[in-house]
């Protein structure tokens, strides 16, 4: 596993310094498997993980948002790694914080067999969150080396308020349960990065992330595989919870579809339990 790791952490470093001196912001002519149409970075950054990854003989199997199909590395091994090699690409622009996100699962894409989690964002500086059995945050020093700073932990309640899609395509009970939360006192963080949102969040002690169903997209908008399942599992390991509006937990889904997206919630646990009953109707 640590393999794997230092494997992830190459192709961060290597994308930070493509961003770090970026001046090609312009989009492909192609798209990726869910409709998106690609930037020249998101390909850059694709490109740059499959090769290090690709050289990691304990992997299977890559996939990727920006790959139509799952890439067979070695097929007697038991590592398959999902990622969106660059989350939040659309705001590179405006210089706004984004990020790469990985799930590691054994033998098998299913969130049953997630063993471990890990997100890099790409800000001020660059920080890597890699969670096994606890999220541990680690910043890259002047050598180029990771270095851990501390245990992330979720309190029982938050502040912070993120809600994404267009707010004229919320349902009546989202639009309800938003609307309850600031009423509450909790703030609008929403950056439209999900790497971003989340990252605050998790630091801060926090609050809420919602991508909820809406009637431009009813299955939400989120994927499952490589930036829904991973970042629950590191938001359930730090204490909070995590939901799609029905169930106890996101991890509880399964898809048979690699690009399958869901409706999600992630938070701490005051949060989620109260976007539960409120979608329940109580």
């Amino acid at each position: 596993m640590q393999e794997l790791i230092n494997d992830i952490q190459k192709a961060v470093i290597e994308i930070s310094k493509e961003l770090r001196y970026l001046t090609d912001f312009d989009y492909t002519t192609s798209q990726n498997a869910t409709g998106d149409t690609q930037l020249k970075l998101d390909v850059k950054s694709d490109e740059i993980i499959t090769r290090v990854l690709k050289q990691n003989k304990n992997i299977k199997s890559l996939i990727s948002e920006e790959k139509q199909e799952q890439l067979l590395i070695n097929e007697n091994e038991k590592y398959i790694i999902a990622y969106d090699p660059l989350d939040g690409s659309s705001l590179v622009d405006v210089n706004f914080a984004i990020g790469s996100i990985f799930a590691i699962y054994e033998q098998r894409a299913s969130a049953k067999n997630l063993k471990a989690a890990v997100y890099a964002i790409y800000g001020v500086r660059l920080e890597l969150i890699v969670c096994i059995d606890t999220p541990k945050l680690y910043r890259l020093n002047e050598n180029d080396e990771f270095v851990f700073v501390r245990d992330l932990k979720l309190n029982e309640k938050g502040k912070l308020n993120a809600s994404g899609g267009t707010q004229k395509n919320w349902s009546n009970t989202h639009r309800a349960f938003i609307k309850a939360l600031f009423d509450e006192g909790y703030r609008l963080r929403y950056s439209g990065a999900m790497v971003s949102d989340l990252h605050q969040i998790l630091l801060k002690g926090g609050g809420l992330f919602s991508y909820p169903a809406t009637t431009d997209a009813p299955n939400g908008k989120l994927r499952a595989y490589f930036e829904v399942f991973p970042f629950a599992f590191i938001f359930e390991k730090a204490g909070g919870l995590s939901t799609n509006g029905e169930n106890d937990s996101l991890l509880d889904l399964e898809f048979e579809k690699i690009h399958a997206s869901t409706p999600c919630f992630l938070g701490s646990k005051y949060e989620v339990e109260k976007l539960k009953q409120a979608y329940k109707g109580f």
